[in-house]
């Protein structure tokens, strides 16, 4: 039996709650097919769970930093507390509080793993074995997310390692833990496995967070080794084994360590290894090659989150969207959940016959994606960045000053912590007079991010910024002394 709906969403992640609730909000009925739970990655085995894991360990360090708090802090960091707190931000692994929220907003919900059969259509299966078949009149979004990468090592998908799912849902902490990976899944959970008592080994192929302003690795580099974490840059795993006593034996290529022009091997032992070497997209088993696509495959779009076929065009009868990781835009969730908003307002619109508004800041269109992406990695120091960075730039062909300045150097930094460290960096566009880029990393600067989004996004020219007076004496005070260093080389300003 076939049942229709206006729109059918694949995958009720942030992602796929969000498309489906602004085309329920714009009159369309509204099917979410999810074949694990409603709330998807982010709320159960990333951000959320991994965040709580985090914080306790980076409140304790916060009041150590302080004197008159640090003499207050007598203890470690309780693990089993923190994986207490974990389950509660992970509502235990049930969704019906998530459940509740689609029923509030007249969103049918179809358990079951959902692929596309036909031009519109989508094939659901339940655990159970049984079969539906859903048919939309306007839209089919796909908002299934990805999934974590293993690499190309032999033996390590024998070894049963972990990825950020079993990571953030352990139930112990391994007394060791060997992370292959330099990225902010590597950092964050080395930082907080780290703090929650694990002797952690991270082997880097090449930088830490090489993807950030090349300042941003060092300072994590060097607080993790402070942690007590065993970083080691340039190296590369050649085989993984678990033993029978279920201990895993990681032998490592470290190069030419000592100049003599051959590569040296060790072994490196823990109770679990995580895997955090990327994503790859949850399309294999979606039906894509019923429309023309390929199993497997990223999906291309356009700024509306039109799926693209081959040739570079919206399919045939512009149906199918993708929203979040799955598209590989920006595989961060905020980005999801504006392409999300993008995509369900278009479908509303086009499906009520209301014009469109894409212009480059229209709300039909995911154009932040480009250029003005916030990302903060939630370590300790945390890094928070947007926007483009000064190779980026470069790169691009922008004519540029870059400003740096020691955030330890702000009265506020001192106050919010002893010996607080840091840095900031501003990237301008000489030729428009604007922000392109800028990073922040030390203790707490998440929270100087949005400022920056917005000058960045916004396109505010630094003469205006100039007369957007930070308070003292706070953190955020550094913006003075970035226009400052940047008005100091800049008679214009």
């Amino acid at each position: 039996m076939q049942q229709e709906y206006d729109v059918i969403v694949i995958g009720a992640g942030p992602v796929g709650e969000n498309a489906a609730d602004r085309a329920a909000q714009g009159g369309l009925s509204v099917a979410i097919v999810e074949s694990e739970l409603v709330g998807g990655e982010c709320s159960y085995w990333a951000c959320m769970p991994s965040k709580a894991l985090l914080r306790s360990g980076e409140a304790v360090r916060a009041a150590r930093a302080v004197d008159g708090a640090s003499q207050a802090v007598t203890g470690e960091v309780d693990a089993a507390a923190v994986l207490r707190r974990r389950d509660s931000f992970a509502s235990e692994w049930n969704d019906s509080g998530q459940v509740e929220w689609l029923d509030s907003a007249g969103i049918e919900l179809v358990r079951g793993h959902g692929a596309i059969s036909g031009e519109r259509t989508v094939a659901v299966t339940t655990d159970e074995g049984e079969s539906r078949e859903l048919r939309a009149r306007r839209a089919v979004v796909v908002a299934t997310g990805s999934a974590a990468r293993l690499p190309d090592i032999p033996g390590v998908a024998e070894a049963a390692p972990w990825t950020n799912r079993e990571a953030t849902g352990a139930e112990r902490i391994p007394p060791r833990l060997a992370i292959i990976g330099g990225g902010v899944v590597a950092a964050e959970l080395a930082t907080a496995f780290a703090s929650l008592g694990s002797q952690v080994t991270m082997l880097v192929r090449s930088e830490l967070l090489s993807g950030f302003e090349p300042f941003a690795g060092e300072l994590v580099a060097e607080s993790l080794r402070e942690l007590g974490v065993d970083v080691r840059l340039g190296t590369s795993p050649s085989s993984v084994e678990r033993g029978e006593d279920g201990v895993v034996h990681v032998s490592v290529d470290d190069g030419d360590g000592d100049g003599d022009g051959e590569s040296e091997s060790e072994s490196v032992e823990a109770e679990e290894i995580l895997v955090a070497t990327g994503r790859e997209p949850r399309t294999s088993d979606l039906g894509l090659e019923h429309v023309g696509l390929e199993p497997g495959a990223w999906l291309d779009t356009d700024d509306t989150l039109l799926v693209l076929g081959a040739d570079g065009q919206p399919l045939s009868g512009e149906w199918l969207y993708a929203a979040g990781d799955v598209n590989h835009r920006a595989l961060l969730t905020h980005q999801g959940k504006y392409q999300a908003r993008a995509a369900g307002d278009a479908i509303a619109a086009r499906a009520n016959g209301t014009p469109l508004r894409t212009e480059p800041w229209g709300r039909h269109v995911a154009t932040a994606d480009h250029a003005a992406v916030p990302q903060v990695v939630f370590t300790d120091p945390a890094v928070a960045s947007v926007g483009l960075t000064e190779a980026q730039a470069r790169e691009a062909g922008l004519e540029i000053r870059v400003v740096d300045y020691e955030l330890g150097n702000v009265a506020g930094s001192g106050v919010h912590r002893d010996g607080y460290r840091g840095t900031a960096r501003m990237v301008v566009d000489e030729s428009r007079g604007v922000i392109v880029g800028a990073t922040f990393v030390g203790p707490d600067v998440q929270e100087l991010l949005h400022s920056a989004t917005v000058a960045i996004v916004g396109e505010v020219p630094l003469e205006r910024l100039w007369h957007a007076v930070p308070s003292f004496p706070t953190i955020s005070e550094v913006w003075l002394r970035l226009l400052e260093g940047y008005g100091r080389s800049n008679e214009d300003l």
